[in-house]
């Protein structure tokens, strides 16, 4: 039983709290048996004075005040903080997107309506990177070259948000597919994780770079890093934005020209696996089945702080008592 965070240990005293009405009205109905027979109440008029007739009324509430906090306390009313924290991250994992101007090309659809393929990258992304909050992620983006986006952080905000400035432009121009791999490779070389993942997503070929893709791919594997790439764009043609001589934004088909036997054997010599995305759910599917294979063992240590109020309840319980003792016994005392 609790309530933002604030609870009673013994909740069944709270119950016994329903049961003090029915008590008043029992006794304060049926009254109590008299201790001596008198044939009239005349001799006792001069003892009467004034508002002492209410005192029985008044002693018997603050009783009644009494047990209440006394069954409060009882139930001990506390505050519970819990909090969590990571002991080790099951996972190092980069991302490797790729920038070249080709990822403006619209051959996404999601609602009926025309995505780019960097847009559809941008929500699938952010989304693999909010459904693994105990991993460690980087991101490197190429095109002609390759530049780290975000060392491997378990600040998934921080990474987030430059996951959102994900543009075309931001690496030049061609496909350096060779020079990701290296430069993930080497973000996860030191690193001290049981497993090392980078994921690599490109639309096109490698076509430049100073190293060769596939000896990019063998150097990570040494490192005992495992790769998965993905073909994203539709199986044929794609329409491509540009702008005409007038300054008019103009569209063009060009042909999709993914090199899936390098990206197949890329992941097979890194031990992963090669995937197609050719529509807008199936590159969300490809990051959702990337999800599940690699499964993060995370050991969590939980911690629970108790704070106990039932002393709040305690003390007024017993100047209650208090008071109704002493009055009892002095101003309002009663006759036999």
């Amino acid at each position: 039983m609790s309530f933002a965070g604030y609870q009673f240990a013994h909740p069944w005293a709270i119950v016994l709290l329903l049961l003090l009405p029915v008590l008043a009205f029992l006794r304060g109905h049926r009254g109590k048996e008299a201790a001596i027979q008198y044939s009239g109440l005349s001799l006792f008029g001069p003892l009467v004075r004034g508002r002492r007739v209410q005192a029985g009324a008044w002693l018997s509430a603050i009783r009644y005040f009494a047990l209440f906090c006394f069954l409060v306390a009882l139930a001990r009313p506390q505050k519970v903080d819990t909090s969590s924290q990571v002991q080790e991250s099951g996972i190092d994992m980069m991302l490797a997107i790729d920038l070249s101007p080709s990822m403006e090309a619209l051959d996404y659809h999601k609602d009926g309506q025309d995505l780019s393929r960097v847009q559809v990258v941008r929500e699938t992304v952010g989304q693999f990177i909010q459904d693994r909050p105990n991993d460690r992620i980087g991101m490197v983006v190429f095109a002609g070259a390759a530049y780290l986006m975000s060392p491997l952080t378990l600040d998934h905000d921080w990474l987030l948000q430059n996951v959102d400035r994900l543009q075309v432009g931001l690496a030049g121009d061609a496909t350096a597919i060779g020079s990701a791999l290296a430069a993930c490779a080497n973000r996860l070389r030191d690193e001290p994780g049981k497993s090392k993942i980078i994921v690599l997503l490109t639309d096109g070929a490698n076509n430049a770079g100073k190293i060769t893709p596939l000896a990019a791919a063998e150097a990570a594997h040494a490192l005992g890093i495992k790769i998965y790439t993905i073909g994203a764009g539709s199986a044929d043609v794609a329409k491509f934005p540009t702008t005409d001589m007038f300054g008019r934004r103009v569209y063009t088909t060009i042909p999709v020209d993914i090199d899936e036997g390098a990206l197949k054997k890329i992941a097979e010599v890194g031990g992963g696996k090669f995937f197609r995305a050719a529509d807008y759910d199936s590159l969300k599917n490809v990051y959702k089945e990337i999800n599940q294979l690699e499964v993060s063992k995370v050991a969590v240590k939980h911690f629970e702080h108790v704070k106990e109020y039932f002393t709040w309840a305690l003390y007024p319980g017993l100047l209650f008592l208090g008071m109704e003792i002493l009055l009892t016994h002095t101003r309002w005392r009663r006759v036999p």
